[in-house]
Protein backbone atom coordinates (compact mmCIF):
# COMPACT_ATOMS: atom_id res chain seq x y z
CA UNK A 1 0.00 0.00 0.00
CA UNK A 2 2.01 2.96 1.11
CA UNK A 3 2.92 5.43 -1.56
CA UNK A 4 1.90 5.24 -5.01
CA UNK A 5 2.92 7.65 -7.78
CA UNK A 6 0.46 9.72 -10.16
CA UNK A 7 1.70 12.29 -12.90
CA UNK A 8 4.18 14.59 -11.95
CA UNK A 9 5.74 12.82 -9.62
CA UNK A 10 3.25 13.70 -6.64
CA UNK A 11 2.87 11.48 -3.96
CA UNK A 12 0.08 10.23 -1.69
CA UNK A 13 -0.65 8.02 1.21
CA UNK A 14 -3.91 6.68 1.65
CA UNK A 15 -5.96 6.61 4.99
CA UNK A 16 -6.89 3.28 5.68
CA UNK A 17 -9.31 4.63 8.34
CA UNK A 18 -11.53 6.31 5.01
CA UNK A 19 -10.63 3.42 3.24
CA UNK A 20 -12.35 1.03 6.18
CA UNK A 21 -15.45 3.37 7.00
CA UNK A 22 -16.38 3.53 2.88
CA UNK A 23 -16.03 -0.36 2.86
CA UNK A 24 -18.29 -0.76 5.93
CA UNK A 25 -21.27 1.91 4.66
CA UNK A 26 -20.92 -0.09 1.16
CA UNK A 27 -21.35 -3.71 3.09
CA UNK A 28 -23.98 -2.64 6.05
CA UNK A 29 -26.23 -0.49 3.79
CA UNK A 30 -29.86 -1.82 4.33
CA UNK A 31 -32.88 -0.86 1.47
CA UNK A 32 -35.53 0.53 4.27
CA UNK A 33 -38.57 2.87 4.12
CA UNK A 34 -36.86 5.30 5.26
CA UNK A 35 -34.31 5.04 2.53
CA UNK A 36 -36.68 5.50 -0.33
CA UNK A 37 -38.15 8.38 1.74
CA UNK A 38 -35.19 10.45 1.96
CA UNK A 39 -34.69 9.32 -2.19
CA UNK A 40 -38.13 10.82 -2.90
CA UNK A 41 -37.83 13.81 -1.32
CA UNK A 42 -34.00 14.57 -2.46
CA UNK A 43 -34.00 13.00 -5.09
CA UNK A 44 -37.24 13.63 -7.11
CA UNK A 45 -39.50 16.18 -5.23
CA UNK A 46 -36.62 18.77 -4.65
CA UNK A 47 -35.37 18.80 -8.31
CA UNK A 48 -38.90 19.23 -9.66
CA UNK A 49 -39.35 22.24 -6.74
CA UNK A 50 -36.52 23.79 -8.18
CA UNK A 51 -37.39 23.54 -11.56
CA UNK A 52 -40.76 24.64 -11.31
CA UNK A 53 -39.34 28.25 -9.41
CA UNK A 54 -37.42 28.57 -12.23
CA UNK A 55 -39.95 28.17 -14.66
CA UNK A 56 -42.14 30.25 -12.37
CA UNK A 57 -39.29 32.95 -12.40
CA UNK A 58 -38.48 33.28 -16.45
CA UNK A 59 -42.80 33.03 -16.95
CA UNK A 60 -42.68 35.86 -14.99
CA UNK A 61 -40.02 37.83 -16.38
CA UNK A 62 -41.50 37.47 -19.55
CA UNK A 63 -44.44 39.04 -18.27
CA UNK A 64 -42.78 42.10 -16.89
CA UNK A 65 -41.15 42.49 -20.46
CA UNK A 66 -44.39 42.06 -22.62
CA UNK A 67 -43.04 38.50 -24.17
CA UNK A 68 -45.11 35.41 -24.95
CA UNK A 69 -44.64 32.59 -22.31
CA UNK A 70 -41.39 30.60 -23.18
CA UNK A 71 -42.17 26.97 -23.73
CA UNK A 72 -40.39 24.63 -21.39
CA UNK A 73 -40.94 20.88 -20.60
CA UNK A 74 -43.31 20.81 -17.90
Amino acid sequence: MGEERWVGGMEYNKNEWIREWGASMENNFRLSSRNLELVGIFGISTPILVYKGIIKEFHLHDYEWGKPHTKFVT
